[in-house]
């Protein structure tokens, strides 16, 4: 079977094609999961061969030229250095711990101090290396407290505040269920964090979406962000200015039940997809979220708004681009 090209590769005919189309970038891509590796469910045998290359030459066929590769830990977060080195000039990395995952910070050899001060180092030469272009994903999540506890969430998402102090960079941050002990414990730093954020996969309320541009912070949408009519009234206010798109994947992929779906009537996928356990080389996994899906964000949000489909990509890419410095050149 001859190799898949790497996605900085294109032929003359697909570089004039690619100058015409509209340019996305997607800046939260958890391209580190398993299932890029063809693993699933925690099993220790692979349902098929990785296709990271594959996912990512999707995605540059559509228009995706930017992927933001989610650092969700530490471990994960050296991960995504590794893919930015990779995938020079198209992946970049942020840094940071999840708040489901902040019991890390609880367990650590050495205490939390120590793996703080790993994240700290992590991220530090990461951006002077120029890999590195968010502190983050951390927040709250009191939706999930199975995975971590209120108090340790709140805890070292102010630990984590105070390092992103000392390092500078923009915030990709990760609110779900806890609005007021978010803005409580992140107006606390807020003078000292004038490049701000985003706010990713935002799935708030009305009040708590102007709450949070109020503070000078843009706003993620991704397919959890279309699910209710309540969430499409949220997304129709957006600020264009104010506005970025993700995906989240393997993750919030938009589904039937979604109430953002009435904007894809008609909509033809560019690529057939399959189960797992029947994987192609060119066909895309069912039940797997890839970067290739941005466009039917966009779409959604250019039908909730009423605003040509052009001018909301055009808009994001360039709040994305300046937000995080990630390159203008597609």
């Amino acid at each position: 079977m001859a190799a898949t090209p790497s996605v900085l590769e294109k032929t003359d005919g697909e570089e004039e094609a690619a100058s015409k189309r509209p340019k996305y970038a997607d800046v939260g891509i958890n391209l580190t999961d398993g299932t890029y590796r063809g693993f699933y469910n925690h099993r220790k045998e692979p349902s098929h061969p990785g296709d990271l290359d594959r996912v990512l030459n999707r995605a540059s066929s559509v228009g995706v030229h930017k992927f933001m590769v989610t650092g969700s830990d530490l471990e994960q977060s050296l991960q995504a250095i590794e893919l930015a080195k990779q995938y020079r000039g198209q992946c970049y990395a942020t840094v940071g711990v999840h708040p489901c995952s902040a019991d890390a910070f609880e367990r650590a050899d050495g205490g939390g101090d120590q793996l703080l001060e790993g994240l700290k180092k992590t991220a530090e030469q990461g951006t002077k290396d120029g890999w590195v272009k968010a502190f983050g994903e951390f927040g709250l999540d009191f939706d999930r407290l199975g995975h971590c506890k209120e108090e340790v969430q709140e805890r070292w998402f102010g630990r984590q505040l105070e390092v992103a102090v000392e390092l500078q960079l923009p915030l990709f941050l990760h609110s779900r269920a806890a609005h007021s002990s978010f803005l409580s414990i992140l107006k606390r730093h807020l003078s000292r964090l004038p490049r701000r954020g985003l706010v990713h996969s935002f799935t708030g309320t009305l009040s708590e979406m102007w709450e949070i541009i109020d503070l000078g912070f843009d706003i993620g949408i991704n397919g959890c962000s279309l699910k209710t009519e309540e969430n499409l009234e949220v997304v129709k206010e957006v600020p264009l200015d104010r506005l970025q798109l993700e995906t989240d994947g393997p993750w919030c992929e938009i589904r039937p039940s979604h109430a953002g779906m009435k904007y894809l009537e008609g909509f033809k996928d560019p690529f057939k997809k399959v189960k797992k356990e029947k994987w192609e080389d060119e066909a895309m996994v069912k039940g797997r979220n890839e970067p290739v899906e941005i466009v039917k964000v966009a779409k959604v949000v250019s039908g909730i708004k009423g605003i040509e489909l052009e001018h909301v990509v055009e808009m994001a890419w360039g709040n994305s681009i300046e937000m995080f410095g990630l390159g203008s050149e597609a």
